[in-house]
């Protein structure tokens, strides 16, 4: 089930909602949405949810018990972290890694294709969350098991983030607020996700796709320009549309997420980049894998390798292939780059120029991230620098593609990939007048939304591969 569906803005949501206002209590709220959550995940998971509750049991149990037996505690978080890993790796890379065996020594071993559970890499994040912040902490251990699996299967957040870490929510469980005010800002940073997705990110992605459909040939400077551009705005809006769904949705129910995007294409170099996309996968890394590891107390080689470290396992988090490897390879590469002022971005004064770098090198980036593989990708970045006539067929029909409402929507992408209007309403929302044309605009939108969802049945979610 999706949030951009009829099924889950018409019956799921409201369903919901109106359960969990039934009573003022938050244990019997918490009941609710955590009934709802593992309908919600069973939807599209019937079988796998079991595995989201035997694995949440796992780590409830064992919390409790290195709490009590503190000699167990080094060795059961250690039992628990394998164990997320040979979750992560049984499901999502098992076919991927005997593949390359076979490659490598010439074997035959069969390659077992299984099912991947939808949101495995968020949800097993969130899990090895909670133990690693209840090992350092041991105030926030949880002893009600419905809490853990609410914190693990908040619908929210289940299978496309934001990643919530435990000890940025634990409190909420117990004790939050639930507000009229809150509730409008939730429902209206709901709809405003919505659009994003259903209106920008969907057009988008009709254009992306039809471009890497194309055969080699006809992938010339113009279709691997707007495949890029198309591409790169599909993900974003798909990805900051649904967290804004999220945040919404928790708002609604008391819960206050961090936010996971701060308008990324604005960003003046890599580094700032990755402060801005994607935050919490960005944090969780940075907490659990790069300051564990010496982050930048170790000197300027040390900082370079696990930096090397985090960019190739957030590559690998993405995907099991060699194209996610590399993108997250190639990013490292800017990343030490510019700190080592090979790229001396920091020194440069002109903002233009340094946001035409981080916008070419972003782009080029999910090119990559979108090919098949390492030589469909080699086609697009070859057609990047390949100048050709107006009258070659794959100019033609990428120049095709280009209709008024796409280029529309890309003028729209554009326009609110900055905070310009965002901050507008910011400081000025307290006038009786805004807060009325926001209100209005967002039934507006709302309504558009519902057109586009009854009419249109192409409605992919990029990062439910994830």
């Amino acid at each position: 089930m999706v949030f951009s569906s009829v099924v889950f803005m018409f019956l799921f949501l409201p369903v919901v909602y109106f359960a969990s206002s039934v009573s003022k209590s938050i244990s019997f709220k918490n009941t609710v949405l955590t009934t709802a959550s593992l309908l919600f995940y069973a939807y599209g998971e019937p079988i796998f949810v079991f595995v989201l509750i035997g694995v949440s049991f796992l780590h409830y149990i064992s919390v409790l018990i290195w709490n009590k037996w503190k000699k167990a505690k080094k060795a059961l978080l250690g039992c628990l972290i394998l164990i997320d890993i040979f979750l992560l790796f049984a499901f999502k890379y098992c076919g991927f890694f005997t593949s390359i065996i076979n490659s490598i020594f010439k074997c035959n071993i069969p390659v077992v294709e299984i099912e991947l559970p939808i949101g495995i890499s968020f949800f097993t994040f969130q899990i090895m969350s909670y133990a690693l912040d209840a090992y350092k902490d041991k105030g926030i251990v949880q002893k009600n098991f419905f809490d853990v699996l609410l914190y693990i299967s908040f619908f929210p957040q289940l299978i496309a983030g934001p990643i919530v870490k435990y000890s940025d929510i634990a409190q909420q469980i117990k004790s939050r607020e639930i507000s009229s005010t809150k509730q409008y800002e939730g429902f209206s940073r709901f709809i405003f996700g919505l659009a994003q997705k259903v209106i920008i990110s969907n057009s988008m992605a009709v254009v992306a796709d039809e471009i890497f459909s194309w055969d080699a040939v006809d992938i010339t400077m113009p279709a691997a320009w707007i495949a890029s551009i198309a591409y790169s705005m599909q993900i974003y809006y798909d990805f900051c549309g649904y967290s804004n769904m999220a945040i919404g949705l928790g708002r609604i129910f008391g819960f206050e997420f961090a936010e996971n995007f701060n308008y990324p294409y604005t960003a003046l170099s890599i580094r700032d980049f990755w402060k801005r996309w994607h935050i919490s996968l960005t944090s969780w890394f940075r907490e659990y894998v790069y300051i564990p590891l010496g982050g930048n107390r170790k000197g300027i080689v040390r900082t370079c390798v696990n930096t090397a470290i985090v960019f190739l396992l957030t590559g690998l988090w993405h995907g099991a292939a060699f194209t996610f490897i590399i993108w997250g390879l190639y990013y490292a590469a800017f990343m030490i780059l510019e700190r080592l002022n090979v790229i001396p971005i920091d020194k440069i004064k002109n903002k233009l120029i340094k946001h035409a770098y981080t916008l070419f090198v972003v782009f080029t980036g999910f090119l990559l991230f979108r090919s098949e593989s390492m030589s469909q990708f080699g086609v697009f970045f070859k057609a990047l620098f390949s100048f050709g006539t107006v009258t070659d067929i794959g100019t033609m029909k990428s120049l095709a593609l280009l209709s008024p409402w796409f280029v529309f929507t890309l003028i729209l992408a554009c326009v609110f990939s900055c905070p310009f209007i965002q901050n507008k309403i910011k400081a000025n929302y307290e006038k009786k007048s805004v807060k009325i044309v926001f209100t209005a605009s967002s039934v507006v939108l709302l309504a558009i939304c519902i057109i586009f969802l009854v009419t249109d049945s192409y409605n992919p979610f990029i990062y439910f591969n994830f």
